[in-house]
């Protein structure tokens, strides 16, 4: 009887584990993705704009070679394979609360920062020249359907001798005279960055805390699993 629960449970820490590689593949293509996505911004306006994704990165690593340790205290039947492997796994589940909580709670604070750094590329872009600010804005502008950080008024018309720059068009080489055009975009871009930014935080810390739930499963399969493997022991 003992036998038969053993290998039952074996056999589903075994499919959580697997299901557990998937999700951690999934982790590092999406922390690539978001790297690639924010790499041009991030060189811009900082390098903590690269943290979500080297983030994701690094805990989909970290979960693919527990998952590995944890089918391998399975097959074993080891029981100390399998204890640590759950309690890593509870260490992990509490670290994945708290960043799921602390990503939800900071998205309300990267408001101003993230504004104060666009008005800082902006400036170094009409002012001083920079090309790899003039290349953020310029794609920020392209990708939000925007003009300016604050608005086209502020930022191009008062310091770019009345006129916005080629991004600001809809349409290739619009007409960027400073005046009620309809030619090229009039919102600005601070607020539509901002959402997005709020947004992608939102998702991490979601997911963060989604996987954190589905790794309770495998603790109590893990513990399941331990605590048969050292009756069996008691038994012999």
């Amino acid at each position: 009887m003992v036998e038969g629960g053993m290998k039952c449970v074996k056999y589903l820490l075994f499919a959580f584990n697997l299901i557990f590689v998937i999700a951690a593949i999934g982790l590092i293509a999406a922390g690539a993705y978001v790297q690639v996505e924010l790499k041009e911004y991030s060189d811009s306006l900082g390098s903590a704009y690269a943290g979500p994704g080297i983030l994701l990165i690094i805990v989909g690593v970290f979960i693919f070679l527990l998952a590995f340790f944890g089918c391998c205290g399975a097959i074993k039947e080891n029981y100390c394979l399998t204890m640590t492997f759950a309690v890593l796994l509870t260490i992990i589940f509490f670290f994945e609360i708290a960043g799921g909580i602390a990503g939800f709670v900071l998205k309300n604070k990267v408001e101003k920062e993230v504004k104060d750094s666009l008005e800082n590329l902006i400036t170094k872009y009409i002012v001083k020249n920079d090309t790899a600010a003039g290349k953020a804005i310029d794609k920020i502008q392209r990708e939000f359907k925007c003009c300016g950080i604050k608005n086209y008024t502020v930022d191009y018309c008062d310091r770019h001798n009345n006129k916005v720059v080629d991004s600001c068009c809809k349409v290739k080489g619009c007409d960027t005279t400073c005046s009620p055009n309809p030619t090229f975009y009039t919102k600005n871009c601070s607020d539509g960055f901002v959402a997005w930014l709020k947004a992608k935080i939102a998702i991490i810390g979601g997911v963060g805390i989604g996987l954190a739930f589905v790794q309770v499963i495998g603790i109590l399969f893990a513990c399941c699993l331990a605590r048969a493997i050292r009756k069996e022991y008691e038994v012999v």
